[in-house]
């Protein structure tokens, strides 16, 4: 099946205000993902890491990527098609607590 990297962006402004009852259902939703067998978890700091040329490795803290609403979290999802996988995510806190979810299909290499 295919399988889908997913980007959560959002900030806790935005979670505070959305009611609890669709919180708790995008909660559960995020549970339904993990039984379906999805890895989700919580954005902690970044640390880019470059090695021009092979010639020495360069890790430097903070986030390459720049957004108007804060990485809150990643998750790798197994769904039939980018349509399901939609519908998978368009349930979960950071789709419904006034965020994004960017979904990214994942192409393993020598796949195609």
């Amino acid at each position: 099946m295919p399988k889908f990297v997913t980007i959560g962006y959002g900030d806790r402004a935005g979670y505070d205000r959305t009611a609890p009852e669709i919180r708790d259902a995008a909660h559960a939703q995020d549970a339904t993902l993990v039984a379906r067998g999805a890895v989700i978890g919580i954005a902690g700091s970044p640390v880019q890491v470059r090695n021009p040329d092979a010639t020495g490795v360069q890790a430097t803290a903070g986030a390459f990527m720049a957004s108007a609403l804060p990485v809150a979290g990643f998750a790798i999802i197994e769904a039939a098609d980018l349509s399901e996988a939609v519908d998978l995510v368009s349930r979960v806190p950071c789709a419904v607590a006034h965020g994004v979810v960017e979904i990214w299909p994942l192409e393993e290499p020598g796949s195609s």
